[in-house]
């Protein structure tokens, strides 16, 4: 079985099913649209929806649910990263549900840090990159809080959360936080001068440390951006930032060579990527069966930034055993 039809199989999610048919393959258009339906109604993306409260909220909260007890790890089932996990799923913004789902939290949802509403941002960039992600992807009026990201951009082209704890040099979990805000907004809503600059200053941030390394010493400064998570939440990693360069489109840059070596060297013998690095901290579900395991996010992730990467044809549909009427199987890595 190839890693494309692996991605297909009965036991994938729709939210892998039509992003592979979109982005590895030349599947018609209606058949990519059929599968992106199913998104909002079924596996993964039916379940987070399910999940929603009353209110507008997942888990009672904006950034951080309410708890009984203070966890050890930061969870992950609060409103802007279930919202994120939609955005990754690709659910079609346009559909009713959805609609009604982030009206909800359109008129309900409240930052954590001052009440701020959600589309308005707060104060952290990493926070507001990803606030401007949802809401451009979303359809939602930010802005605001990209003309305050664009303000708060360094000296040296990126971002940093602890900004306003005097640090002056970029951080790489909130630069691709901003420039994943940036892009999006751009892709949604046109270019605007003075973002599509600071976009692009943030860029060569990245690029000039080859999405690695430290510009001073040329040292990998954080030994797990070299391993590849999903969902990446806040963090950084070298896949991401690959992924993010593949969205925009641009022509592949030299300075990416190394890190699509990395990406290379991790494929198994079967055409697969394993997962890697976890983040702990409570979830709604497991979206994978676990670290070490092979992992459908990151082999289609990889898969389409070395086919961006190298300029490769997609591949046929007609060759794939993709069946847009087979519904889908129950396995391990949807269970709760």
């Amino acid at each position: 079985m190839t890693a494309i039809d692996w991605l297909l199989g009965p036991h994938s999610d729709p939210a892998i099913r039509w992003q592979t048919l979109r982005d590895l393959t030349d599947a018609p258009a209606h058949v990519i649209a059929a599968g992106r339906a199913r998104v909002a109604t079924e596996g993964w993306g039916g379940r987070l929806l399910a999940l929603q409260d009353t209110n507008g909220q997942w888990a009672g909260g904006t950034y951080f649910p309410v708890l009984d007890d203070d966890p050890l790890d930061q969870p992950w089932t609060a409103t802007a990263f279930t919202l994120q996990l939609l955005r990754d799923f690709g659910v079609d913004p346009h559909t009713d549900r959805i609609v009604r789902a982030i009206a909800l939290v359109r008129e309900n949802s409240r930052w954590e840090h001052a009440g701020q509403r959600f589309f308005d941002g707060e104060v952290e960039p990493c926070i507001n990159g990803l606030a401007v992600t949802i809401g451009a992807y979303f359809h939602q009026d930010v802005h605001g809080v990209v003309a305050r990201l664009v303000a708060e951009t360094l000296a040296d082209g990126g971002w940093n959360c602890d900004a306003e704890n005097g640090s002056v040099r970029s951080s790489f979990n909130s630069t691709v936080a901003v420039l994943e805000g940036l892009w999006e907004h751009e892709h949604q809503n046109g270019v605007v001068p003075d973002a599509a600059a600071a976009r692009i200053r943030g860029e060569n941030y990245l690029l000039e440390r080859h999405l690695m390394r430290r510009l001073s010493t040329g040292e990998v400064p954080n030994e797990r951006w070299l391993e590849f998570s999903y969902p990446p939440r806040w963090y950084y990693d070298v896949l991401r930032g690959l992924d993010y360069f593949r969205a925009v489109g641009t022509a592949p840059d030299e300075r990416l060579a190394e890190a699509v070596s990395l990406v290379e060297s991790k494929r198994a013998d079967n055409g697969r990527w394993p997962l890697e690095n976890t983040h702990p901290g409570a979830v709604h579900f497991s979206l994978e069966p676990g670290d070490r395991q092979p992992s459908r996010w990151n082999t289609l992730r990889a898969l389409r930034v070395l086919r961006w990467y190298r300029g490769e044809e997609p591949t046929s549909y007609e060759s794939t055993s993709f069946d847009a009427n087979r519904p889908i199987a129950s396995a391990p890595n949807t269970t709760m």
